[in-house]
């Protein structure tokens, strides 16, 4: 890993003391009023009326409904010991408490803002390295991290394309997805096999002619790119594994919590029914429209649990109780992580 690549991310340096800053609540609740305005204008008109969805949710079995959050729980856990295991092995060494408050205030920062995933990824890289992290760790924990969550999405793909095969041959003609997320999966095959053969290349670190100020530039984040993808690269196999395997993980609690809100609200949706719902509308969450999907995941999912059998009564109440537990309450929580982040390192300095 060569030593003389300019940074990938702002250097962290000892910042002169001054007036304190002002606490973030104002712009954590300014957020949170755009979200939910946000949502409020997506859903406008969709949804049935107040009081039939609180009758749906006062009849509903709070037991799954814990569980769902329990589920909740465990997909966004799964994200962070993922990355703590990829940190670890990339020579950083966070602890879990802190790898999880990164998590949060940064799934918070994805589902909340324009451009939310880029803003999340600057975030948590610039995290990592006030953590104790190199840049070229921070990043290439970023980059394997995206890799692996594409294989652990295709995986579940691919399980559902052969439940849908061995239940109904016919039925896999109606699959489109799964061609689109198998030939994803061969795309990050290949650039993960391109990658550890340009780790096996001797790094050229040779002077170049210094050229204008955007075209160093550009060598520059070439080459911390570069670095930041040789260092994941590097990796050992097994690294590689437990990466795709907690991405997996994630993405079927996450599937395994949609699947608990319908049962508690008595949804007549089979579980193989709801996977295709679930994996159908991630392709859907993948197009930017608005921050988090608000307004378009909610219109997907409640259309397809309705395709799907569900009473519209029904399957309103099951995706506000479901994006209650996987999006809009993390908001507020990464804030609080945010904030917790914050005083810790003050305390520190």
């Amino acid at each position: 890993m060569s030593g003389t690549s300019p940074p990938l991310a702002p250097e962290v340096t000892d910042v002169p003391s001054g007036p304190p800053r002002r606490r973030p609540w104002g712009r954590l609740v300014a957020v949170g009023l755009i979200v939910l305005v946000l949502a409020a204008i997506g859903l406008r008109g969709r949804l049935p009326a107040p009081h039939e969805i609180l009758g749906a949710l006062g009849g509903a079995k709070y037991g799954w409904i814990a569980l769902a959050a329990l589920l909740q729980f465990a997909s966004i856990e799964s994200f962070a010991l993922q990355q703590r295991r990829l940190l670890n092995s990339l020579g950083a060494h966070l602890t879990r408490g802190h790898v999880m408050a990164i998590t949060l205030a940064g799934t918070a920062l994805s589902i909340s803002m324009p451009a939310g995933p880029a803003v999340s990824t600057a975030f948590t890289i610039r995290e990592y390295q006030r953590g104790g992290a190199t840049r070229e760790a921070s990043a290439a924990s970023a980059i394997v991290s995206g890799l692996a969550s594409i294989g652990g999405l295709a995986l579940l793909y691919v399980g559902g394309g052969l439940a849908l095969l061995a239940g109904s041959p016919d039925g896999l003609l109606n699959w489109r997805p799964l061609a689109v997320v198998v030939a994803l999966a061969a795309l990050t095959t290949a650039a993960i096999l391109a990658g550890r053969r340009l780790a096996s290349r001797p790094a050229r670190d040779a002077a170049r002619p210094a050229g204008n100020r955007v075209a160093r530039t550009l060598q520059g984040l070439l080459r911390s790119g570069r670095d930041a993808w040789r260092a994941g690269a590097e990796l050992r196999i097994a690294d590689w594994v437990f990466a795709l395997v907690y991405a997996t993980v994630k993405w079927l609690t996450d599937l395994l919590c949609m699947v608990a809100v319908a049962e508690a609200l008595h949804l007549p949706v089979g579980v193989t029914a709801m996977a295709g719902i679930y994996l159908s509308v991630q392709i859907v969450r993948q197009v930017p429209l608005t921050p988090g999907g608000v307004g378009v995941v909610e219109t997907a999912l409640a259309a397809g649990l309705t395709a799907a059998g569900a009473t519209g009564v029904g399957a309103a109440a099951a995706v506000l109780v479901y994006r209650v537990l996987s999006c809009w309450i993390l908001i507020p929580i990464g804030g609080i992580a945010a904030v917790t982040l914050r005083r810790t390192r003050d305390q520190k300095s």
